[in-house]
This record gives structure tokens, sequence and C-alpha cells, in this order.
């Protein structure tokens, strides 16, 4: 392998450990292990475990936003695509990328690597939202006096009863999650009541 390739193929380990075991217990002999070699070759391709975990979110979860903003764009109109956005957002099968934001959020206060990457990236899905928003201003089809603020309040709705559906499982389902946050939405984008809410069956 090269240098390049081995380093890739560091991250990619540490990242299979990390979904089995949490960002707090993935060590350097972990990711060893997952590669049948020596901690000293992680150490010479890396240069901490926290900048090490930090690169396996970071593809993770930016592949996980990538993923979204390509769902979206394929989604007609402004309104449809805050529809995707939902509905992708919110999908069973992702429990694994919520699990993994659960883990940088609580290890960002000690790991500045982690605290760095997850913010650019809650940073940009917020801006992902925010333009959709803001281009259905623009159409007249959303009524919406600042974009910016209204895609933090939407995000952490959203955000707060997903995590509480994956980490806790029964206390809130995932169409109640669906359905609160995008008649929360509706609220704050000015659209008719159920509006979204329908799009967002559909979508799903």
């Amino acid at each position: 392998m090269s240098p390049a390739d081995r380093y890739e193929a560091v991250v990619d380990a540490a990242l299979r450990v990390m979904l089995r075991k949490g960002m707090a217990g993935t060590t350097v002999r972990d990711v060893a292990q997952e590669m049948g070699t020596s901690s000293g070759l992680i150490h010479h391709y890396v240069s901490s475990m926290d900048d090490l975990l930090a690169a396996a979110f970071d593809r993770a979860a930016g592949a996980d936003l990538d993923a979204t903003r390509v769902a979206m764009a394929a989604g007609g109109g402004p309104v449809a695509r805050l529809a995707v956005f939902f509905t992708v957002y919110a999908r069973a099968e992702k429990d694994w990328a919520f699990q993994l934001w659960l883990d940088a959020w609580a290890e960002a206060a000690r790991r500045p690597a982690v605290r760095e990457i997850s913010y650019r990236l809650n940073v940009a899905w917020q801006q992902l939202l925010a333009g959709t928003i803001r281009a259905g201003v623009c159409e007249g089809a959303l009524v919406c006096a600042d974009p910016d603020a209204s895609a933090w309040r939407i995000l952490s709705l959203l955000d707060g009863l997903t995590l509480q559906a994956v980490a806790h499982r029964v206390a809130i389902d995932r169409d109640s999650v669906i359905a609160w946050s995008s008649a929360y939405a509706e609220t704050e984008l000015g659209l008719p009541l159920g509006a979204l809410g329908q799009l967002v069956s559909r979508a799903g």
C-alpha cells in the first residue's frame, strides 16, 4: 500500500471499531487488531487518537451529508426538497449515523479535533436547510424573516427528537419524529397545516 492508501485503511478500520464499541471505547490497540497489525503502525500514520477518531467521524458523517444533498437536489422545488430532508434525516437505517453523532457530541469537550469536525458538519447541515428555506422564500413558497435562525430551530428539534428515538427506542417513535418536526417547520415557514407532512409521507 502507498502511504495514502495505508492512512485510508487506518481510518476505515477506526470507523468499523467505532461503530461496534463507540468513540470513547475505541483505542489504538483496537484499530491495530482490526487491521491485523501493530499499534506502532497506527501511530506512524496518525498524530493522535483524537485526530484519528475525528477523521473517521468526518468520513461517515460527511458521506451522510453528501447523500442527503444529492437526494434533495432531485427533489424538485424548495418545499419538496424540505420534505426529502425530513424523510432522509430520520430513516431507521441511519441509526448508526445518529449514534456516531451522540458519541461525537459526548467526546467533543475532551477532544478538540472531534469538536472541530462536529461543529463544521453541524453548520453544514444547518446551511443546507437554510439555503433551501431561502430558495423557498425567493420563490414565494415559504415565509421566513430569518432563514438561518429558523434552520437552527428546526434542525435542533429534529436532532433532539431523532436522537431520543435512537437512544431510547420506545419513548418516541419515528412517525412522531416526522410528524412533530414537520408540523413545527410548517409554523416556522408559513406553510398550511399538514402541507409539509403530506409531502414527507409521499417521499417516504
